[in-house]
């Protein structure tokens, strides 16, 4: 249990919260969550669920293992899926360590698609591989061909949409670790 308190700790002030915004972010207490960095409180699973989502985190990441890396991701291990209410194509594109902070995807939008996005913390990066995309971000439009790329800080209102009537594609980066 200390390696998750170290972790909640750690992901708190990295992400510049004071215990005050995460006690506000989890309706949790500022004192149990000092307690809790400290290692002197027992955590139940709910409120480290409470912490996670808080922290912008899956709860599984204060159960990964240290010592199992897997560096590697081989094009055949990659498994395209779509998120609910929308027709792009992901593909986790990463590693699997503990710790990890970057969440690299490949993207695909069909024709005409657009996406909003919530504000949130972190940042966000993409690079057009094939096609183009109109990207909207703090109200003002970027177009991007094959090639450009585009990064900004993901709390600032943002949406993309591929303006062609074939396939788009683009890497992107973003932060915190969202799968």
């Amino acid at each position: 249990m200390e390696e998750i308190y170290q972790e909640i700790k750690r992901l708190r002030l990295e992400q510049g919260y004071t215990l005050k915004v995460l006690s506000e972010r989890t309706g949790l207490s500022v004192s149990f969550l000092s307690q809790v960095e400290r290692g002197s409180s027992s955590l139940a699973i709910t409120s480290l669920k409470k912490i996670a989502d808080a922290l912008g985190v899956p709860i599984t990441r204060f159960f990964e293992a240290e010592f199992n890396h897997n560096y590697l991701l081989k094009s055949e291990e990659q498994k395209p899926f779509r998120l609910e209410g929308s027709s792009a194509v992901y593909t986790r594109l990463n590693g699997e360590f503990g710790g990890r902070s970057l969440e690299p995807l490949l993207v695909t939008l069909a024709p005409k698609e657009k996406q909003a996005r919530d504000s949130h913390p972190g940042e966000e990066f993409y690079y057009v591989l094939k096609g183009a995309a109109l990207f909207t971000v703090d109200g003002k439009e970027y177009f991007m061909r094959e090639g450009d790329t585009i990064h900004f800080p993901s709390n600032v209102p943002h949406s993309w949409e591929n303006p062609l009537s074939e396939d788009s594609s683009f890497l992107c980066v973003v932060t915190p670790v969202i799968f």
